[in-house]
């Protein structure tokens, strides 16, 4: 019986650098924000593990749409919509935020670019932002413009990164510091290049801003790293559970708060900002949140793909569950990450997990990012 297929048709977009991804391979899709995202190519995703570790990669991630604020009320909606602090935003500054809705669950962690003090761009994971930022916009009567433009991110990602971007941006793109953009020339137009990207082997995020433009930058970049271990790639999953990337709708929903997700540190908790769930972010730190995601390695052959979630228990009492997983070349070993009840997530903890099947096997809780990721 042949697999299934994903049907797809204009609700469904593609990117700049479709045809580009199609032609050097790509074995498969997923659809995040109603756009295509490439999941891998010829290689394994092992091999692929290893490739991102050494060399570099372009990465079609033209699915991290923007949503754009711009006018007099925009710093106003961007700090509502999140618990971070962003009173001291620079302009040329990333900033990873959780957003979160008024019970303090998650709806996004959008990566957040300040262009100028009156221009935002939210570039977001998988939910619908701009109808949330347009209906506060509308309901509080805010003069501002909210859109998402014609914008196509494109990555380069690996520690050759660097190099591959010199040879096109110039010197300068070796000096943007971690989640800091700058505006550089490419072929006469104004670009923004970040220094981020969803993965811990360094890179870049491109954000281009004419879908006809998209194609030529893919083949410039393509063409100057012919000697430099060049490929199409895409996030990895092994190397986002080790180095302890949430993915949203993965380890994180409506259903978990930030704090739970570990980032407790990007929320303003002294009551001094306000914020769309902030009292209720404030009870939850009051009274101490209940579970926390960290990370596992557990035995057993080569797990299967999380598709639900996985228990975890202690003494055949549920505790957690799996909320990714993958075998990892380089423990040798299961590796994922979880939500585990308070008292069962101290790294060392030692667990059982239930892929689906009835047989427990053995795991410790870690620390995140992993060990060496």
């Amino acid at each position: 019986m042949a697999a299934p297929s994903l049907q797809v048709s204009r609700r469904q977009r593609a990117t700049p650098y479709t045809p580009r991804v199609e032609a050097l391979g790509v074995s498969g899709y997923s659809v995040v924000n109603h756009t295509i995202l490439p999941k891998g190519f010829r290689r394994t995703v092992e091999e692929d593990y290893w490739h991102l570790k050494s060399g570099v990669q372009l990465w079609d991630v033209g699915c991290q749409r923007q949503v754009e604020l711009q006018g007099p009320d925009a710093a106003f909606l961007a700090q509502l919509m999140t618990p971070r602090d962003l009173r001291n935003a620079k302009i040329g500054q990333c900033l990873y935020v959780p957003m979160v809705d008024e019970s303090g669950g998650m709806l996004n962690d959008p990566v957040i670019l300040k262009l100028a003090e009156d221009h935002y761009w939210f570039s977001i994971s998988d939910s619908d932002v701009l109808l949330w930022a347009k209906g506060l916009a509308y309901g509080l009567g805010l003069n501002v413009a909210i859109d998402e433009p014609d914008v196509w991110p494109l990555a380069v990602q690996g520690p050759k990164s660097d190099e591959l971007m010199a040879r096109i941006f110039g010197d300068a793109v070796r000096d943007i510091g971690f989640f800091r953009f700058r505006k550089l020339d490419f072929e006469g137009h104004q670009l923004v290049v970040a220094r981020s990207g969803f993965s811990k082997q360094g890179g870049f995020e491109i954000y281009v801003d004419q879908f006809s433009l998209g194609g030529r930058v893919w083949d410039v970049l393509w063409d100057a790293g012919g000697d430099l271990d060049l490929s199409p790639g895409c996030p990895n999953l092994i190397e986002r559970i080790e180095g302890g990337l949430l993915s949203y709708g993965n380890e994180m929903t409506r259903a978990e708060n930030p704090l739970e997700c570990g980032l407790e540190s990007y929320c303003q908790l002294d009551g001094s900002l306000d914020y769309i769930g902030k009292l209720a972010l404030l009870e939850i730190a009051s009274n101490g949140h209940q579970r926390m995601i960290r990370g596992l390695i557990f035995g057993g052959d080569a797990c299967p793909a999380c598709q639900r979630p996985w228990p975890i228990s202690v003494d055949r009492r549920q505790v957690g569950y799996v909320t990714s997983a993958i075998w990892s070349p380089r423990f040798r070993r299961n590796v994922a990450l979880a939500m585990l009840e308070r008292g069962y997530w101290e790294p060392g903890t030692a667990v059982a997990i239930d892929w689906g099947d009835g047989i427990d096997r053995r795991g410790i809780v870690t620390d995140l990012p992993m060990e060496g990721a």
